[in-house]
């Protein structure tokens, strides 16, 4: 169950990342990118260089319906390795199924830059995610019982000495 951030709450949340990464650093971008995923990338088998890709593509991706299109040239630029390679990497990832390629062309120019969608890394995280919220839940419920066995402390009358 996804909660809405209030407006009030988000700027909150934008004041206190300001004061972690400066104002500077957040008024030059920011990407939201789920914990989880670089939490569980061993077990998802995704290695660092896959990881970072993921990432990157994710700083194109601002709406929902608004499929992220970098270049490969500009992926491999970021990432620091050709765009063959990156290109391979890409091709892992659509062969396991956690991102999708689209292919985009234009009758007089041919070819665009792909777009790309991430329903299936979605789909593959999710568990890890409602294990983690679990998880949580757990730690807070623990906590509240060890709150309520303790009961309420106990007042006593403190005697002013002379």
């Amino acid at each position: 169950m996804a909660q809405q951030t209030k407006p009030k709450e988000q700027e909150k949340q934008l004041r206190e990342n300001e004061k972690k990464w400066s104002k500077t650093l957040m008024e030059s971008g920011f990407t939201v990118f789920q914990s989880v995923i670089l939490e569980r990338q061993k077990a998802l088998g995704l290695t660092p260089l896959e990881v970072n890709i993921l990432l990157f593509l994710c700083t194109f991706w601002w709406t929902k319906d608004g499929r992220p299109r970098p270049a490969i040239g500009t992926i491999a630029e970021a990432v620091g390795r050709s765009p063959r390679h990156v290109t391979r990497v890409i091709s892992g990832l659509v062969d396991l199924g956690l991102i999708e390629r689209h292919q985009r062309s234009y009758k007089e120019t041919g070819n665009l830059t792909n777009e790309y969608s991430f329903d299936g890394l979605i789909k593959e995280v999710m568990p890890y995610a409602k294990e983690k919220i679990e998880e949580r839940e757990a730690k807070v419920a623990e906590k509240k019982a060890k709150t309520a066995k303790k009961g309420k402390p106990k007042l006593r009358v403190v005697k002013d000495s002379d």
